[in-house]
């Protein structure tokens, strides 16, 4: 009994895993794109302000989807520690901390987005703008791009863990397929380039949608890729 549970152990952890990495990327997408993207109006403090007052419904699900995007990274940094130290323990415990760094990180920028309810609670819009009013929507704004910026600075982390996850699944020996730990690295090269072009180009904002494709591209390609093939077939890990 104890024999057929410790060989079931790995196709557990891959279902966690790629459970995990797919319901992170829906959850994140709705957050981001729906919700910040669709509110946010980057250089216009009493727009965003009043997108985010008149959809707080909306506002409050992208929060929470954010907060459940972090209690599954957890789970996925330790479902592929286990599921990789057979590759390689110290390298798995590595990529297991560069994620969980990342987490901790983006959970503190995340906390920037608490205080911006509360400071619009009380604030009328689609009126005649005063300077306290203006003043208010100018610190909202800088609690959403204090939010930016750590989740910037996290996904730097992010990168390094995705870096090493690629490293482990290609020297895995086909543990996993190879070509996903080669778009893994793609999408780590593309993370922390991303993030460091933000805050050296004064006129990052020219660059975006290429720096936008450089992650997205490779991110999307290998993360889903992993994701699916640890749910449908992860079985094959049980064979290592």
């Amino acid at each position: 009994m104890t024999n057929r549970n410790t060989e079931a152990s790995p196709l557990f952890y891959a279902r966690v895993a790629g459970f995990g990495l797919l319901l992170m990327a829906i959850l994140a997408m709705f957050s981001n794109f729906s919700v910040l993207e669709g509110l946010i109006i980057p250089d216009d403090a009493a727009a965003t302000a009043n997108n985010i007052i008149a959809n707080e419904m909306l506002f409050r699900s992208g929060f929470i989807s954010f907060v459940i995007v972090l209690i599954l990274d957890v789970l996925v940094a330790w479902a592929l520690y286990a599921l990789l130290k057979p590759v390689n323990k110290n390298l798995a415990m590595l990529a297991a901390w560069f994620r969980l760094v990342y987490t901790a990180i983006f959970g503190v920028a995340l906390s920037n987005l608490l205080n911006v309810l509360p400071l619009l609670s009380g604030a009328n819009y689609f009126t005649v703008f005063t300077t306290d009013q203006l003043k208010l929507y100018a610190q909202v704004m800088l609690l959403i791009d204090a939010f930016k910026n750590g989740w910037l600075i996290g996904l730097v982390f992010f990168g390094f863990h995705l870096l090493v996850i690629g490293y482990l699944i290609i020297k895995s020996g086909g543990y996993i397929p190879r070509i996903i730990g080669i778009f893994l690295i793609l999408a780590s090269a593309g993370y922390v380039i991303d993030s460091i072009a933000h805050f050296l180009l004064p006129n990052y904002a020219d660059y975006k949608t290429i720096f936008q494709l450089i992650v997205a591209v490779p991110g999307v390609i290998g993360e889903l890729s992993l994701a699916f093939w640890l749910l449908i077939k992860g079985v094959k890990v049980q064979q290592k």
